[in-house]
């Protein structure tokens, strides 16, 4: 059995400063770090997620309710859709890119990227061209599974959308799945209710 920590969406548009920061973000982003740091020997494999938006329809607005409709964000090749600077990238073997045209919140929705094709970008938001969605692109249950992966960790941003999509949707995929909450940071400021959902579909969540 093989064990993987999913690292979510620890983008710069996420954290502080970002087009979309959530309190915490660059906190959680040097917390992944030192965890790494002193557990990477305790996970076959790393890997990582980011919001890669072209043209996510509806999921932009102008006037964004902060539910369903969201101010631009991790546009694809722009710096916010980079990981932020505190979270090392020393370890991680994969990067999976999702809601290129459309809302996505779990990472089970992404599409690996290309080895040499790995977060980086200095293009400015609205100098996107399209980007084809290969048919074949490999998704994240379909890495995983080809990496007798069995037992998943998910840690990252925002705890109570894409941290919380990603471990529900990694239990119906068949993972044992656990959210170490101290290294995550949401939305809301009371996130019982995020856990308590992630908990009733079967994820474990390890609470500080």
């Amino acid at each position: 059995m093989s064990r993987a920590l999913i690292i979510v969406d620890v983008q710069n548009d996420f954290c502080e400063g970002g087009a979309l920061a959530v309190d915490g973000g660059a906190a959680v982003a040097s917390a992944i770090t030192e965890y790494l740091d002193a557990h990477q020997q305790n996970f076959d494999h790393i890997v990582a997620t980011q919001d890669w938006h072209i043209e996510p329809g509806n999921h932009f607005s102008d006037e964004p309710d902060m539910v369903d409709t969201w101010p631009p964000h991790c546009r694809a090749r722009t710096k916010g859709a980079e990981l932020h600077q505190d979270l090392d990238p020393e370890y991680i073997q994969a990067y999976f890119r999702k809601g290129q045209y459309t809302a996505a919140y779990s990472g089970f929705e992404g599409i690996l990227a290309p080895e040499d094709d790995v977060p980086t970008g200095d293009l400015k938001a609205g100098a996107l061209e399209p980007e084809a969605i290969d048919e074949d692109a490999i998704g994240l249950d379909d890495w995983l599974q080809s990496h007798d992966v069995e037992e998943v960790v998910v840690v990252g941003l925002a705890t109570d959308y894409c941290v919380k999509a990603t471990a529900i949707d990694a239990v119906q995929a068949g993972y044992t799945t656990t959210v170490v909450a101290g290294l995550t940071a949401g939305i809301a400021q009371d996130l019982s209710d995020a856990y308590e959902e992630m908990e009733d579909a079967g994820v474990e969540v390890e609470r500080d």
